[in-house]
């Protein structure tokens, strides 16, 4: 399952022209809605903790994807996992509740994510016990009422194919509320979940296996910011020639909402008109809320670290801290328009040596994504950031680029 070595390993990066066929970290280059650019570094720590992954169209709709962060702490093995399977549940969830808002999906993912990492600690005799703090973002193709009546999701496919994976039975029982702001103002509506969130309850036994098919598949549709009025558009799917993978291609009258989720420290910001705007909250021991919340579970927060040990409150994995330290995320949602021009997804390896808004000016003007990414991990490195770095940029192409 985890490699020999120490470092936290994530899948390679590969390529396609335009169709990835849902394959996991796979760059399309000559997508019509986003470009992806990664880049990572161990900085001036001994090992390499922190992972990453990525979908280009995910879940077969062109134009949707997903994007991630995890960083580890206290080895390699909670980051790596994530890295490699996060996605898988995320689409699974999904899949069972198509009529649930992607909020509530996010964190019974979350949930659902932080039993599995319990149960593998279990599995090895306590030998894999480390944690990893996660950044997510979900961008969504949606119609103008917040669902997906062009697409169909594929029916029972065959075990060994792309789109099988392993079933996830939860429920998540807990009060998420909602506070709302106007929809195209600073940022959209935000759901967040209570700090008294109880743990993800199996309902089937048979879910405590863990399989490692791959979830996601390759999808079809172009950024649309503001919806265009035809939305009459027939549904148009195409077989991808790498796994017969159908894509669907939406109408062009769909929106494109960005979902992030996040617990611990790793960030996520989106510029608007040159502004930084934070999608994420930073869960860590200094803050009031959350050492309160912490002293009232009868733990206690030293020199702004949980029990004196851990300084994010909240992270994926950590079983023996479990009782403090959850994996319920805080979660937004933000519908893009024009002004959107890109997300920062990172660690804290690099918001500790350089502020949101500075970020977003420094890469404003750096077109390329990858190029952008890179610029942001050598000014991490070249301030003495003294942690693992792993930055990834997501820059959003405007409407118009249709792909044919």
């Amino acid at each position: 399952m985890f490699s020999e070595s120490p470092n936290a390993r994530s899948k390679s990066i590969t390529a396609a022209e335009l169709d990835t066929d849902g394959v996991l970290n796979r760059h399309s280059t000559n997508h019509p809605s986003f470009q992806v650019g990664v880049a990572e570094d161990k900085g001036s720590r001994r090992t390499m903790e922190d992972a990453h992954s990525f979908i280009v169209d995910f879940d077969s709709i062109r134009g949707q994807g997903f994007f991630a962060v995890f960083d580890g702490h206290a080895g390699k093995h909670a980051a790596e996992w994530c890295g490699a399977h996060f996605h898988e549940y995320l689409l699974d969830a999904i899949h069972a509740s198509p009529s649930i808002a992607i909020p509530d999906i996010l964190n019974q993912t979350f949930h659902s994510v932080d039993e599995a990492l319990s149960r593998l600690c279990e599995e090895s005799d306590g030998k894999i016990h480390s944690g990893c703090t996660a950044v997510t973002a979900f961008l969504r193709v949606e119609d103008a009422d917040g669902h997906q009546s062009f697409f169909s999701p594929p029916s029972s496919p065959a075990a060994d194919s792309p789109a099988s994976g392993h079933s996830v039975e939860t429920s998540v029982d807990g009060d998420a509320y909602r506070t709302s702001s106007p929809r195209h103002s600073s940022v959209e509506s935000v759901r967040t979940k209570d700090d008294s969130a109880k743990k993800t309850k199996k309902k089937s036994s048979s879910a405590s296996r863990l399989r490692k098919a791959l979830r996601s598949l390759g999808g079809g549709s172009t950024k649309s910011a503001s919806p265009p009025p035809d939305s009459s558009s027939p549904i148009t799917p195409r077989k991808g020639s790498a796994h017969g993978v159908n894509i669907t291609i939406p109408p062009s009258s769909v929106r494109h909402v960005l979902y992030s989720a996040n617990v611990g420290d790793a960030r996520g910001v989106i510029c608007r008109s040159g502004k930084a705007v934070r999608l994420t909250y930073d869960h860590k021991g200094s803050d009031k809320q959350e050492a309160k919340r912490i002293t009232d579970a009868g733990g206690f927060v030293m020199s702004g670290r949980v029990n004196g040990v851990l300084a994010v409150t909240r992270s994926l994995g950590d079983s023996s801290m479990k009782e403090y330290v959850v994996g319920a995320p805080y979660t937004t949602e933000t519908e893009l328009c024009e002004e959107d021009e890109f997300l920062i997804l990172a660690c804290d390896g690099l918001w500790d040596v350089i502020g949101d808004q500075p970020a977003v000016e420094l890469i404003q003007d750096t077109e390329d994504a990858q190029q952008a990414s890179l610029e942001l991990l050598n000014h991490a490195l070249s301030h003495h950031t003294t942690d693992n770095v792993t930055v990834m940029v997501v820059r959003f192409k405007h409407p118009g680029h249709e792909s044919s």
